[in-house]
């Protein structure tokens, strides 16, 4: 159900790829400091989805509106200043600096002839203090570990100053405990007023930082809501079509467990 005066409301929007659907009706809505997690199967539609949500790709039919206004109606340098966007996957090309990388994020409120100003370095400090990675500013980026760049990305897009995260699969290329140190991130963002928009593919993240969680299959949502009301054993069987088990741990917090199965991969 779509709130009034949400920060970001999304009605019925729909896309196709050269007339083949690929996602329809979806409609949701997200206030401040709000962290929806998106899950799903491969080949559901997931990226094509948070593509179409910071104005990559354009919806055939429905809205989004950021703060009330159609995002159609808005400039990239415009969007590029309410929402930040981290992609799967960013291959780096040049030895930027890591300062140099972050402070890129700037780029929203510069013109083409114009130099960072000392403010803008300030803010791209700061970023990388948020992050815990100020000692990593004057290496090069593609001297970096996966979990760093990861980090130094991040911290670029926060120098965006934006509303709203939108990060298709963050933890996909981290190991274990970078996805756990990245989720706390995520959390103590969203903390702090960020709105967050997160694709993953393991049902625990919906438990250890979101708020919201919706459950993609078959190209539209099959249920929206909170963790506990959509990660229920019957939405994970509907979605990846195996057994799973939910366990509550002492602390309150529940687990996912799939069940071992004979059926060949559904790729």
């Amino acid at each position: 159900m779509v709130v009034d005066n949400s920060l970001f409301e999304v009605k019925n929007i729909s896309f196709d790829y050269d007339g083949v659907e690929i996602f329809s009706d979806i409609s949701f809505s997200i206030q401040k400091g709000d962290v929806l997690c998106i899950l799903g199967p491969n080949g559901t539609g997931k990226t094509t989805l948070i593509k179409c949500l910071n104005g990559l790709h354009d919806i055939n039919s429905g809205e989004i509106l950021i703060n009330g206004d159609n995002i159609k109606k808005l400039s990239f340098k415009q969007i590029s200043k309410h929402i930040g966007y981290i992609p799967q996957a960013h291959v780096p090309s040049f030895p930027f600096k890591v300062f140099d990388v972050v402070l890129m994020g700037r780029a929203p409120y510069l013109n083409l002839t114009d130099s960072p100003k000392d403010e803008d370095k300030k803010i791209a400090l700061d970023a990388l203090k948020t992050l815990g990675i100020e000692d990593l500013k004057d290496k090069e980026y593609t001297n970096l570990s996966g979990g760093e760049r990861q980090l130094v990305f991040l911290a670029r897009v926060l120098c965006q100053k934006p509303d709203i995260l939108i990060l298709d699969e963050p933890t996909s290329h981290l190991d274990f405990g970078n996805q756990i140190r990245l989720l706390e991130i995520i959390d103590n963002l969203a903390k702090s007023g960020l709105s967050i928009i997160m694709s993953s593919h393991f049902p625990d993240h919906a438990f250890l930082s979101s708020t919201k969680v919706a459950i993609m299959k078959d190209r539209k949502f099959i249920d929206f809501g909170t963790p506990d009301s959509v990660v229920t054993e019957e939405n994970l069987r509907k979605a990846y079509s195996i057994d799973v088990k939910l366990i509550e741990l002492d602390n309150k917090r529940k687990v996912c467990v799939p069940m071992k199965t004979n059926l060949k991969l559904d790729l």
